[in-house]
């Protein structure tokens, strides 16, 4: 028994030990931080306005920083090219429905009887914004590190990037076009209780 108790103790002095190691207490002070982080995060969900104001302040500080610089135009250009990555994920549907109609038949309303079915995009509009925010945030720090400096003719990129965000913009302008989707709720198909009462006595009738 005396042994038993021992061992028991020492195992329990050893959990205690491990509890107060540094290594447990980053952990612990990690899983604290992101918590407090993702809570933060949570209650900005339905300030939409005011998120977006807070990415366009970002923005253009970063826009300022770059400008009185006059350097950094590959991270400039990457982040770029990283908007139009989002902006693809933003406009587009979460189900292509190019693989739908493959597979199962026109699944979109081509009628105004049809049923209403609400645009479910790829990347949700908090993703989008969360993203987004970030990128501006890393890259305006990377412009405090001179390697990130790459001297580069600006103009070039500036080109490369207009052509690619037309080419881009136009082939997701001709998917919306070819399977008549909206990745915005301007103007779309409504119904109230009256409406739906009406449509129940036409049937009955």
């Amino acid at each position: 028994m005396d042994a038993t108790a021992t061992a028991t103790a020492a195992a329990t002095d050893s959990a205690a030990t491990d509890d107060q190691s540094p290594s447990a207490a980053i952990t612990r002070w990690k899983f604290e931080v992101s918590r407090q982080y993702q809570h933060l995060l949570d209650k900005t969900t339905p300030f939409v306005l005011y998120r977006w104001i807070g990415f366009f302040v970002i923005a253009l500080i970063y826009v300022v920083r770059v400008y009185f610089v006059e350097g950094f135009y590959v991270v400039s250009y990457g982040l770029g090219i990283y908007i139009l990555n989002l902006l693809i994920g933003f406009l587009s549907p979460q189900v292509d429905p190019e693989v739908l109609e493959l597979s199962e038949g026109p699944t979109l309303p081509t009628r105004g009887s049809d049923e209403f079915r609400p645009f479910v995009r790829r990347l949700p509009e908090f993703k989008f914004w969360y993203s987004i925010t970030k990128a501006f945030c890393i890259a305006f720090v990377m412009t405090f590190f001179t390697a990130f400096d790459v001297p580069v003719f600006w103009p070039i990129l500036l080109f490369y990037w207009v052509v690619l965000f037309t080419l881009t913009m136009r082939r997701q302008i001709s998917h919306m076009i070819k399977y008549k989707y909206v990745p915005f709720s301007f103007g779309k198909q409504r119904y109230n209780g009256k409406r739906a009462a009406e449509s129940t006595s036409l049937s009955e009738d």
